[in-house]
């Protein structure tokens, strides 16, 4: 547990993924496999349940530490984590019990769940007595079901990859479906012998290049094959030996997150493998990047879900073709064998799996405003990709390039701070930005990213001398700071205040010296909104 606990503070405290990396990798190189296995089952979303309820477990902490419920009340206040807190009331034990993952989550924590509520106190207190400060908090977490792995899952699979002397493919691979975190898994996961998953290998990803010079300078229209740039969740789906396999380009298997698709792709042949992209999309017309983000996170998608947000596979590339790989054929061949496969398919089955759209303007000035035209279709821009083009992973410059709509941007007002559960004392980093309605902010959009460190200081220093309410981890600012936002996508949404949404807003600048009187208004983003509705959505 301690080892575990070490790991988990140290990928928790670390922003540089390098740092991470290197712990998750000493780590899996010296825990006991048992341990080993529930630390990959832990840190890749596996879930034990909630054992106790949050409720349940403050009034356990109460009765343990015999303070009152406004003490807990303010220290939950002042840290906004009730595992954390609970973990930094409780005295410390003079000597820590030392014991494996295996034992506190085997023989201690699942053997809570069928105990009457007065056992499941004392084993709880129990545990509290035997463990230290840190433990106590990852056995918190554990016990409410709130333990949240501070690493990305694919990162996790890297890791491992390295210690098995393999490729992250491989790892994706055996880790699907459901499997249980004994030290036979363990060790099967870090087999150097590969054969397992040539089925469902997939090829190294070629990505585009930004493009940043006039597209003229590309030399005749006719040479090149231009797609929408749809900001959907990049994927090749492999078919070989009757399965199919829905890979992203950060080496996860989606297959069990879009049946629609892989359904599709059962009457495809065997020795196929394509390049796309999975959009949400339907009568024709593509729905919020939001939508399609509502498909992941778990293990299947729910038969609402699936009617709520449909999915289309848009191919755009054909790698594999009779189990021989064809990458290094020309794109113009390998986009004619493409269509060919999947007129092959019924008509039920084209919704689904598709061939991308097409950009058809036959001169440069005509693809230029189809490029502007973008986001009035819910794209993120265009991609350019030559016609003798071959596949590759290393992305050549000059074979495919990516030329996206330029952001939209507003100067708003800092309304609110707030501070990641599990930090305690440590700085604001997530910011919620106001826009002026009358003489009222309106909260608009929240984002953390796009601030230097020394910023992220100087603006917490400002948050803490200006705080007019504080809720937990969040607190409320006076009106002070103001900076320019970016953002992608705009649409309508009655969920929020501001009766619009928008896609991955990022903070551009601090605007120092500017006032927040001087801050845009909703007007501003009605007239934004009001540039991006006035199309046919149904138009490819």
């Amino acid at each position: 547990m301690r080892r575990f606990t070490r790991l988990h503070l140290a990928l928790d405290r670390s922003t540089r993924a390098t740092d991470k990396l290197a712990a998750l990798r000493r780590y899996f190189s010296e825990a006991a496999p048992e341990d080993a296995s529930w630390a990959v089952f832990l840190l890749t979303g596996g879930k034990l349940g909630r054992i106790v309820a949050a409720g349940d477990l403050r009034e356990f902490a109460g009765r343990a530490t015999g303070l009152p419920d406004w003490i807990l009340d303010a220290s939950y206040d002042a840290v906004g984590d009730m595992a954390e807190t609970i973990a930094l009331l409780l005295p410390n034990p003079a000597e820590p019990t030392s014991g494996s993952l295996s034992y506190w989550t085997s023989d201690r924590l699942l053997q809570l769940k069928p105990l009457p509520a007065e056992e499941k106190y004392l084993a709880v207190a129990a545990a509290w007595r035997e463990l230290s400060q840190e433990e106590r908090l990852v056995w918190n977490k554990l016990l409410t079901g709130t333990f949240r792995a501070a690493v990305p899952r694919q990162l996790v699979m890297r890791a491992l990859a390295e210690v098995a002397g393999v490729t992250t493919d491989v790892i994706a691979h055996r880790l699907i479906g459901d499997w249980n975190p004994t030290p036979d898994h363990f060790s099967s996961l870090l087999r150097s012998d590969t054969d397992d998953a040539e089925v469902s290998r997939h090829y190294p990803f070629q990505f585009a290049n930004p493009l940043e010079s006039a597209v003229q300078t590309l030399g005749e229209r006719a040479n090149w094959h231009i797609e929408r740039d749809w900001g959907g969740i990049r994927a090749q789906l492999v078919r070989r030996e009757g399965q199919t396999f829905l890979w992203t380009s950060e080496d996860e298997l989606v297959t069990e997150l879009f049946p629609e698709i892989s359904t599709a792709a059962d009457s495809l042949p065997d020795g196929v493998a394509m390049d796309g992209e999975i959009v949400a999309w339907t009568d024709g017309a593509m729905l919020e990047p939001a939508e399609l983000r509502k498909r992941l996170g778990r293990k299947t998608a729910s038969a609402r879900l699936k009617r709520e947000v449909p999915a289309v596979l848009f191919a755009f590339d054909l790698l594999e073709e009779d189990g021989a790989d064809i990458r290094t054929f020309p794109l113009s061949q390998r986009l004619a064998r493409l269509s060919h496969l999947l007129s092959r398919l019924s008509a039920t089955e084209r919704a689904r799996l598709q061939l991308a759209p097409l950009v058809e303007s036959t001169n440069w000035n005509g693809v230029s405003s189809e490029r502007d035209r973008s986001r009035l279709r819910r794209a993120d821009g265009l991609v350019l990709k030559r016609l003798d083009s071959t596949y590759r992973a290393d992305s050549p410059l000059g074979d495919w390039w990516m030329w996206k709509v330029d952001p939209l941007t507003v100067t708003a007002v800092l309304l609110y701070a707030h501070r990641e559960p599990g930090r305690g004392a440590g700085p604001h980093a997530d910011f919620t930005f106001g826009l002026w309605r009358g003489g009222e902010l309106v909260p608009f959009a929240k984002t953390h990213s796009g601030l230097t460190d020394s910023e992220l200081f100087e603006i917490d220093q400002f948050v803490r001398s200006n705080t007019l309410e504080q809720f937990g981890p969040v607190r409320a600012v006076a009106p002070g700071l103001v900076f320019e936002l970016s953002f992608e996508g705009i649409h309508r949404s009655a969920r929020h205040k501001s009766g619009v949404a928008v896609r991955s807003p990022r903070i551009v600048r601090w605007c120092r010296g500017t006032r927040p009187e001087d801050a845009d208004s909703l007007e501003t983003i009605g007239t934004l909104l009001g540039s991006v509705e006035n199309v046919d959505a149904h138009e490819p």
